[in-house]
């Protein structure tokens, strides 16, 4: 990865070499643990030395020490590479998160400069002064507030195509 920690930096690249490495590292494991059979089918945890403390004469015990030895050195190199790979991963995603909300709150602000200023038809009211959906019962509630607001400015709120927009409007009565 370019520049450990920062979530700009990773790539998909960079986490396919890292799958890639993690791969590498699991074909050899498998590689000495098929040395680790042939030779009787010792694995990791057979004795090396017979009943008499003699090292075992039916297997290579220097190939069995070497193999055992580099399956531990590569099982530790497994684990870190797999820290990596979900470190990079919470990177990528974490980078991918944040442009798709930067570009979502782009098109919004977008999609508001191009919105005429005003109540228009098919605008879905939330709020008109100090009526809003939890307290409003009928029309006259507004009628109200628009009658003691005159002169004064009144606030209002209302979602058009799904976006929320909120206008300010100075009352006067004819």
């Amino acid at each position: 990865m370019s520049e450990a920690g920062s979530p700009s930096a990773v790539s998909m690249r960079d986490v396919q070499q890292l799958i890639v490495r993690k791969d590498e590292i699991e074909a050899q494991i498998k590689a000495y643990y098929e040395v680790l059979e042939d030779q009787k089918n010792i694995g990791m945890e057979g004795p090396l030395i017979d009943m008499e403390g003699y090292p075992r004469a039916d297997i290579d015990v220097y190939q069995v020490r070497t193999a055992r030895h580099n399956i531990i050195c590569l099982q530790n190199d497994h684990k870190s590479i797999m820290e990596k790979i979900e470190e990079a991963l919470h990177n990528l995603h974490a980078r991918d998160k944040e442009k798709r909300q930067k570009d979502e709150a782009e098109a919004k602000a977008e999609a508001l400069q191009h919105t005429q200023p005003g109540l228009q038809v098919g605008d879905e009211i939330i709020a008109f002064g100090s009526v809003n959906t939890n307290n409003f019962q009928t029309l006259q509630n507004i009628a109200s507030v628009v009658q003691h607001s005159e002169g004064v400015s009144a606030r209002s709120c209302c979602t058009r195509d799904v976006l929320r927009c909120e206008m300010k409007y100075l009352l006067i009565l004819l």
